[in-house]
């Protein structure tokens, strides 16, 4: 059974657990960029989407959990983070969007459930707003989707030990291992402008959505968190007990059982 880890002392010491040995693994060239992923397990497919700065490699705790319950399950780091590459242009959501898509035609996936953690969250919504047909469903944690949605950055020292361990991991496994100042500025760039959704643009969303939330969430705000489950369609809203913005990290066991339940509830 995964640990608990609530101060991330152990994911800066030492990083997610590894991920298990994959049955497909490589890279896709999307966009002006190679964009890394491995898939495992068998079943209907469910795609995990990581967070800003982090890379897929963070999911260490939910892969054997979802392969265990019966599920294809393909990560993807996105562009320019972990093992994938960028181009010369502005980071955008919509950019990464299209590039799980790449991922997905080229694993001849008709169909899959998203797992989006922050900027993965937000990159899993506009997927399924532009292609709704690819996508069963999102389960979204812990993002915005228009500015308002987001509190005033206060630093701790478990954001310290987090952004830490991030730029160990890219100077461990980049293409572009001394590029991670200018990285981060560009990255923090796209979160500050994007994305720009308004609330006709999700009542348009026609795919079941999950909004979950970590009790003590550092960046986003509860109340946007509610916005976005009222005004979606078919969204639910959850709030995880006792966590923060990095409840896979911090108490998987109870990220895994909300990821389950979702994913039981929209199984076609």
């Amino acid at each position: 059974m995964p640990k608990t880890d609530d101060d991330l002392i152990s994911f800066e010491r030492d990083g997610a657990p590894l991920l298990p040995v994959p049955r497909v693994e490589g890279h896709v060239e999307n966009d002006g960029a190679r964009i890394w992923h491995a898939a495992f397990g068998a079943g209907p497919a469910v795609i995990l989407l990581h967070g800003g700065l982090g890379h897929a490699g963070n999911w260490g705790n939910q892969v054997p959990a979802l392969v265990a319950a019966g599920r294809t399950v393909v990560v993807i780091d996105s562009r320019g983070h972990g093992r994938s590459t960028r181009d010369a242009e502005p980071f955008s959501y919509v950019r990464m969007a299209g590039d799980v898509l790449a991922v997905m035609d080229h694993l001849k996936i008709d169909k899959a459930s998203l797992v989006g953690w922050s900027d993965g969250a937000c990159t899993a919504l506009i997927l399924a707003d532009r292609h709704p047909e690819r996508v069963s469903g999102v389960f979204f944690f812990a993002c915005n989707m228009d500015p308002s949605g987001t509190l005033d950055f206060q630093p701790t020292p478990l954001l310290d030990r987090c952004f830490h361990r991030h730029r160990l991991d890219y100077q461990a496994v980049s293409a572009t291992p001394d590029a991670f100042d200018s990285f981060v500025a560009d990255v923090s760039r796209m979160m500050q402008t994007e994305p720009n959704y308004t609330a006709a643009d999700l009542a348009g969303i026609t795919v079941p959505v999950a909004i979950v939330l970590g009790e003590h969430d550092e960046f986003i705000r509860p109340e946007h968190a509610a916005y976005l489950s009222a005004t979606i369609p078919q969204a639910t809203l959850t709030t995880l007990p006792g966590v923060s913005h990095f409840a896979p990290l911090q108490r998987p066991t109870l990220f895994n059982a909300a990821v389950l339940r979702f994913l039981d509830r929209i199984r076609d």
